[in-house]
């Protein structure tokens, strides 16, 4: 144990002064001049999300949503009790691959981010980094009674209460919390939604990316990233 705690103890100190080098600072160049310098610019962009474009012939648009629909990549955000529930839809019961459906590890690999169960202030700091890094176009699945109306955390002063005030939400799946089948029933949904057209979430979040910002930091009070993490 004391080796791990001395590992431990040697990364910390070495990522405190990382810390304070990417602090924004005041650099005084040859002439006299004081300019702001802020070296998470060179870790993030710092360009706002840009609208999808669509397909300029009809035709083509709607075999790009028919492929998009039987292509969902899920990022699962598992918070809580909502996790337990997407793990049988791996198994040869309900077999949710055979429907075009496949779990990512990553952000950059996936196309749909499902948030299973109540969103803590902290943890919605950590779904928005982790949807703004998503390639578009991307979809948000709200899974559980949570994030509609806060659920069974309506009262708490830790729990945010509609998470689509936040993040453009596609789908919701009521319940607390709702089976294997109605996830299933969920994703079918989704799938017609796109095949429609109709999954916009990420121009939608495009559009009024400066209203959902106000909307999240107004929550989220250590607001410590640049405003899109891509």
């Amino acid at each position: 144990m004391k080796d791990v705690d001395d590992k431990f103890r040697k990364d910390t100190e070495k990522q405190v002064p990382l810390r304070e080098e990417l602090k924004p600072r005041k650099v005084t160049t040859p002439d006299g001049q004081e300019i702001d310098i802020d070296p998470l610019r060179d870790y993030f962009c710092d360009a706002k999300p840009k609208v999808h474009p669509k397909a300029y012939s009809k035709i083509v648009e709607d075999f790009y949503n028919w492929a998009r629909s039987n292509s969902l990549w899920i990022l699962g955000f598992g918070t809580g009790c909502g996790a337990i529930e997407m793990r049988p839809l791996m198994t040869p019961r309900f077999d949710a691959y055979r429907y075009g459906i496949q779990w990512r590890p990553t952000p950059r690999q996936a196309n749909l981010l499902v948030i299973s169960g109540y969103l803590s202030v902290k943890t919605l700091k950590r779904a928005i980094r982790a949807y703004e890094q998503m390639p578009s176009p991307k979809y948000v699945m709200g899974l559980g009674s949570c994030t509609i109306n806060g659920g069974m955390y309506w009262d708490s002063y830790n729990t945010i209460k509609r998470l689509d005030d936040y993040l453009p939400v596609d789908m919701y799946v009521a319940g607390c919390m709702p089976r294997p089948e109605a996830l299933l029933h969920g994703f079918m949904e989704l799938k017609r939604v796109i095949r429609e057209g109709k999954g916009e979430g990420a121009n939608t979040y495009a559009e009024n990316f400066d209203q959902y910002k106000v909307n999240q930091k107004a929550v989220i009070k250590d607001w410590d990233m640049p405003d899109y993490n891509w």
